[in-house]
C-alpha cells in the first residue's frame, strides 16, 4: 500500500487490495466529499474514451476532501481501474448521485450484506448507530478471504455475525439463514436493510414480508448510466415505474417487482452492460423494449 502525499482533484491517494479482485480506493474529490450521504453513488470516467460506471460511495471525509470506493474488477472498466495505482488520476467523478438513505431513530435495525454489498451497508450501519439505533449486522461471502470491513462493522454493531458459503469462517450457509435465525430467536426487528445480489435481496424480502418487518433494498446492481438518461435501470415499485439511479437506489423491498428485476438483470448480462455504459443514439442497448420489460 502506497500513500500519495500531495493530493489533487480526482487523484488516487490510497489503494488497498481487501479481497480477491476487490480494491479499496481513497480518491481526492472534495466537491463530492462535502455533500456525500449514505446510500449515494458517483459516476466515474477514467479517461476521455472511457465509459461511465456508477460506483457506490463506501466512505467519505469532508475535512480531507476524500471519498472511498470499493471496486470489484469484473468488467472492462473496472479491470482498467484495477490497473491504476496511487498517484494516477481519474478524469471524471460525478456526484454524489441518487437519493440518500432514510436514516432515523427506529429501534433495532438488521443490516444484511452479501458480497461487495458489504461496502455499501457500512456507511448506513454507521449512521444508524450514530442516531441511536441498535445494529445487528449479518454478512455473507463466498469464502473467508472474500470478507472485508469486519472491524469497521464490528465498531458500529451491537452484534456482527458472518456466514460463508464454504464454511471457512463463521456459519456455513447463506446470510439469509442468519436473518431467519435472528427472527426465530424472537429478536424484535424494527427495520431490515439488505444490499447484495438480487436473489439474496429477494429472499430477504420474502422472509421479512411474512413477519411484517419494514425492509429496504438497494438496487444499485442494475444501474448503468447513473443519471436517468438511458432508462436501463427501470424497475416496478408498487406497480409504478421508477428509475434506480434517480428515484433510488433504495426502495421498499416489499414493493419491488423482483421477477421483472431479475429479467432485466439477465438482459444486462447478455448485453454486456454490467453496470457501465457508453451510449449512442441507439439507446441503452439492453433490448428491454424488444423484450417487453417495463
Amino acid at each position: 500500500m502506497r500513500i500519495q502525499e500531495e493530493p489533487c482533484l480526482y487523484r488516487i491517494l490510497m489503494k488497498t487490495n481487501i479481497a480477491p479482485n476487490i480494491d479499496r480506493y481513497v480518491i481526492g474529490a472534495p466537491d463530492v466529499a462535502a455533500k456525500a450521504q449514505p446510500g449515494q453513488f458517483v459516476v466515474l470516467r477514467l479517461h476521455e474514451l472511457g465509459e461511465r460506471i456508477p460506483i457506490s460511495i463506501s466512505d467519505w471525509d469532508p475535512t480531507a476532501g476524500t471519498i472511498t470506493l470499493v471496486v470489484q474488477a469484473v468488467g472492462h472498466t473496472t479491470q482498467q481501474m484495477a490497473a491504476l495505482e496511487v498517484g494516477d488520476d481519474i478524469l471524471d467523478v460525478l456526484g454524489p448521485l441518487g437519493q440518500p438513505a432514510v436514516i432515523e431513530p427506529v429501534g433495532t435495525v438488521a443490516c444484511v450484506a452479501g458480497g461487495v454489498g458489504t461496502a455499501i451497508i457500512y456507511p448506513e450501519a454507521r449512521q444508524h448507530h450514530r442516531v441511536g439505533n441498535r445494529i445487528i449486522t449479518l454478512v455473507g461471502a463466498r469464502t473467508r478471504e472474500h470478507l472485508f470491513y469486519q472491524e469497521e462493522l464490528a465498531d458500529v454493531s451491537q452484534r456482527l455475525v458472518v456466514a460463508t458459503d464454504d464454511g471457512s469462517y463463521g456459519y456455513k450457509g447463506f446470510v439469509t439463514d442468519l436473518l431467519r435465525q435472528v427472527i426465530d430467536a424472537g429478536t424484535h426487528l424494527d427495520q431490515v436493510i439488505a444490499v447484495g445480489p438480487i436473489p439474496m435481496m429477494q429472499a430477504v424480502s420474502e422472509l421479512t414480508k411474512r413477519y411484517h418487518i419494514k425492509t429496504v433494498v438497494s438496487l444499485n446492481t442494475i444501474m448503468v448510466d447513473g443519471t436517468g438518461m438511458c432508462g436501463a435501470c427501470r424497475v416496478r415499485i408498487g406497480g409504478e415505474v421508477k428509475f434506480c439511479c434517480v428515484d433510488g437506489p433504495e426502495f421498499d423491498a416489499h414493493l419491488v417487482d423482483f421477477a421483472a428485476l431479475m429479467q432485466r438483470s439477465h438482459l444486462h448480462e447478455r448485453s454486456g452492460l454490467g453496470g457501465a455504459v457508453s451510449l449512442d443514439e441507439k439507446g441503452c442497448g439492453c433490448q428491454c423494449h424488444d423484450q417487453g420489460i417495463l
